[in-house]
């Protein structure tokens, strides 16, 4: 019983994981790799944001109360994240 617990928490460690790093991919789509792209020429350089900056940024995009340019492509980026998804995503970019 002990180990199918353990096992059950280590594959939900691993899918929490990988749907963070599919969030982090899709937004080097617009952001680059390295997050030091303007996304169409518009947005903040994200790799010079601090980690509370992103997620201010992420969270406001999410309930509409931050953005300019970028407001209506962002929100439909991150409408489905939790505050979790977020702050993955900010610790990823800044590791």
């Amino acid at each position: 019983m002990k180990t199918m617990i353990k096992m059950m928490a280590v594959g939900t460690l691993l899918a929490s994981s990988a749907l963070y790093a599919s969030a982090t991919a899709k937004c080097t789509g617009c952001h680059g790799a390295d997050f030091g792209k303007a996304a169409l020429g518009k947005s903040k350089i994200v790799k010079d944001m601090s980690k509370e900056d992103i997620v201010a940024a992420l969270k406001g995009y999410r309930d509409g109360t931050y953005g300019g340019a970028m407001k209506g492509m962002m929100a439909g980026q991150v409408k489905g994240l939790d505050d979790a998804a977020i702050q993955a995503i900010a610790d990823e970019i800044k590791k």
